[in-house]
């Protein structure tokens, strides 16, 4: 396998054939209903020994990839070189956000190195209890910089809406008239505080608009104390029992990652903030892109549906893929009375 596809986080999703209704982000203050018509499932796979190396140059009937556990008959796509990119960076400035600020210096460069050659454009959101576009789309790299000059820590919020930034990311790449294909850039801790979007209308999202999030993420161990004592979050043996709970629960950034096909990275230092956008960029340039046009109807069943990539030639490989992906329609929950 040459190096494939200098495009960055974006062979995702389901390919729509035919563009959907439009329909407005969805949030737990509205009814929504969602509509997808899906005719081919695009799943970008990258393959690794389990020592970490690419492992090149396998073919189309290497694979097998399951949908519901169906195995489904592929095509691997070598040439991906002309499409363009729609990239939304979105990275949180609240809470414990502000003790990383410093790490970013340099990102311009480093979304240069993990969009490649291809045509782009760019887009710059910051959040914390509510999402901020700082730069709409733009394929200047002088107006990314000017906004991300205005990247700056909101030390007074104490919100960590990552859903609701994620959605609205979403919304943004929604209303983009190109062909280009779309990704999300996150760089958060790894929890949510204060989203009002249902995590599903969020997965239904990122399936309608054929969106991958590629997740660099912050643990907040080491600067939760800090943060708690600002906030009043409490401290001492107690604090301490909170915090641990608090690390157990579910982790936002890896699973808007996992359930669209993204990287998923964790940072505590400089130096692995700068390793984990290297090896984003590696990964992203030596991927395989699989897709599938799913049995029986043209159009996939409604709902989540599970992926699975398997290579028998290589049991040992690490596989890493999208884990999902949605079609038909999310129609809004019954009314209570």
């Amino acid at each position: 396998m040459r190096p494939l596809v200098p495009l960055v986080l974006l062979c995702t999703a389901v390919a729509v054939a035919q563009k959907p209704p439009a329909t407005p982000p969805v949030n737990n203050d509205q009814s929504y209903t969602l509509r997808t018509q899906s005719n081919i499932v695009l799943v970008p796979t990258t393959v690794q020994t389990k020592h970490g190396e690419i492992i090149y140059e396998l073919k189309p009937e290497q694979f097998v990839v399951e949908d519901n556990g169906v195995p489904q008959t592929i095509h691997l796509d070598e040439d991906t070189d002309s499409l363009g990119l729609s990239l939304v960076v979105v990275v949180q400035c609240s809470r414990s956000a502000g003790y990383e600020f410093p790490k970013l210096n340099g990102i311009g460069t480093m979304i240069d190195a993990i969009a490649g050659d291809a045509p782009r454009e760019v887009a710059l959101v910051s959040y914390g209890s509510d999402p901020q576009l700082l730069g709409d789309f733009s394929n200047d790299p002088d107006k990314l910089r000017i906004a991300l000059n205005d990247l700056q820590p909101c030390d007074d919020d104490s919100g960590a809406a990552t859903l609701d930034a994620v959605a609205y990311s979403t919304s943004l790449l929604e209303g983009r008239n190109n062909h280009y294909r779309h990704a999300i850039l996150l760089i958060s801790e790894t929890r949510d505080h204060g989203s009002k979007t249902k995590p599903s209308a969020v997965i239904a999202s990122l399936g309608r608009t054929n969106t991958v999030v590629d997740s660099v993420a912050f643990s907040p161990g080491k600067t939760e104390i800090l943060n708690d004592l600002h906030y009043g979050g409490g401290s001492g043996p107690l604090g301490l029992l909170i915090m641990a709970v608090n690390a157990a629960k579910k982790n936002a950034a890896k699973e808007m990652a996992s359930l669209s096909g993204g990287e998923y990275l964790n940072f505590t230092t400089q130096k692995g903030f700068d390793n984990s956008l290297h090896q984003l960029s590696n990964h992203i340039h030596n991927y395989y892109l699989l897709s599938f046009q799913p049995h029986g109807d043209p159009n996939a069943a409604p709902g989540l549906h599970s992926l699975r990539v398997k290579i028998p030639d290589y049991p040992d490989a690490r596989i890493r893929t999208r884990e999902s992906y949605w079609s038909g329609t999310l129609d809004p929950p019954p009314d209570p009375k």
